[in-house]
């Protein structure tokens, strides 16, 4: 029997602003299933990282709901949408966001510590071999500032996994890098929902990356675009 979809919104609205009121995100109905790779594309001011951020329990929808494997995160109190955070979701964005005191291992290290069900030495492991599994293995101990731009995006990535979330949420991951680090970014993305089953979901500017995706969610003023492939899994 097929389980519950990792995301699926309902009717989901959010406007921004206080006087004067702006639709972002505008009855959007959007399902996701476990180890889909979605990009979600469309002009400026579509309403692509207002619709992520509501997927990732960032921000609470005007109306509508968001249901992350099934749990109605609107139900939720602060205390629990950070738990379901933690324990489910994974998030890239277009700057990494890395601590500069640390190492890219200690970086690495932080969220898993933070959630406190794992012994040091486990934790320590268990980074190691995530930072390798994106081409960091020999990068353990260099700082931030010693990395370049598409290495400190990898550690980035391999910090939001490191937990094992259920979903990956990027927020135009390789709106900063080069061609050569965009591409290493967009392999390892593949690789997450290929071979370890991750849901990931990527807003993105960039064509030829969102065809790289197995499904293209094409918003226009806060709406699903008609003519636009179809918002279910094929």
């Amino acid at each position: 029997m097929k389980g519950a979809p990792i995301v699926q919104t309902r009717g989901l609205v959010r406007d921004l602003g206080a006087e004067v009121k702006t639709r972002a995100v505008a009855g959007v109905d959007l399902t996701v299933e476990a180890g889909e790779f979605v990009a979600l594309t469309g002009p400026s001011g579509s309403g692509k990282s207002t619709l992520l951020y509501l997927l990732g329990a960032l921000d609470r929808p005007t109306s509508g709901q968001v249901l992350i494997d099934g749990i109605d995160v609107g139900s939720l109190d602060d205390d629990a949408r950070a738990d379901l955070r933690r324990e489910r979701l994974g998030f890239v964005f277009q700057f990494h966001f890395l601590l500069p005191e640390f190492s890219a291992l200690e970086n690495v290290m932080l969220p898993m510590l933070r959630r406190g069900d794992l012994p040091r030495r486990q934790v320590e492991d268990r980074a190691r071999h995530t930072l390798a599994s994106v081409g960091l293995g020999e990068l353990l101990q260099r700082r931030p500032h010693q990395l370049s731009g598409g290495q400190q995006q990898r550690v980035s990535i391999a910090r939001a996994v490191a937990n094992g979330p259920r979903l990956l949420l990027a927020d135009e991951p390789t709106g900063n890098l080069d061609s050569t680090a965009a591409e290493a970014v967009i392999r390892i993305f593949e690789s997450l929902a290929r071979e370890r089953g991750i849901t990931v979901v990527m807003v993105t500017h960039e064509p030829a990356f969102a065809a790289r995706a197995g499904r293209e969610v094409h918003l226009r003023d806060g709406r699903i675009a008609e003519g636009a492939p179809p918002v279910g899994p094929p």
